[in-house]
């Protein structure tokens, strides 16, 4: 008995130590579903028949900064963050965009799976606090951009072209983690 305890805590300390810099689903996986959901929302822009003039919208440079400066588990939050508020951001009433039902669907699909994988490389799965300011830039987008646009195509082509940014940002972001 004491043999098999000594077996499961050394098996244990050897994975988390290998995995406290080296997340296999970051190795393996990201660099595909990064490219994918790429992939997927520049469709999006040749499925528009809308061209907009882009409105003011401040871009969360300042929260890119901080966040590259940080750990790498602070990293792999952060990132997990704006998927999943990119993903609820899409999950509003999208249907004055002139995109396919099913380019979005897999979009979403994509962008859940990018989350889920990044979040299970954090070794503290409990729950860390969301950064307030990243939040509140999505609510501002949602409320400043989309409702008083009222949803319109035009809206979502900027909110389209915000997220591409943040697609590239983010994969920067856990780019620089293995290297």
């Amino acid at each position: 008995m004491l043999s098999r305890v000594l077996l499961v805590c050394l098996s244990l300390s050897l994975y988390s130590s290998g995995s406290s810099l080296s997340c296999r689903w970051v190795d393996h996986k990201f660099r595909q579903h990064s490219r994918n959901s790429l992939d997927l929302i520049d469709t999006m822009a040749h499925n528009s028949t809308n061209t907009t003039e882009d409105a003011e919208v401040n871009f969360p440079n300042d929260l890119y900064r901080q966040a590259s400066k940080a750990s790498a588990e602070d990293k792999l939050s952060f990132t997990v963050q704006i998927l999943e508020e990119m993903a609820a951001l899409f999950e509003e009433d999208h249907s004055n965009a002139s995109w396919e039902e099913n380019t979005v669907d897999h979009f979403l699909i994509v962008v859940t799976q990018q989350a889920d994988g990044l979040h299970s490389c954090i070794k503290s799965h409990g729950h860390k606090k969301k950064n307030k300011k990243l939040q509140m830039y999505f609510k501002r987008l949602s409320r400043h951009v989309l409702e008083q646009m009222g949803h319109s195509a035009e809206s979502w082509e900027l909110i389209r072209k915000e997220m591409k940014t943040h697609l590239m940002r983010a994969d920067q972001l856990v780019l620089s983690l293995t290297n």
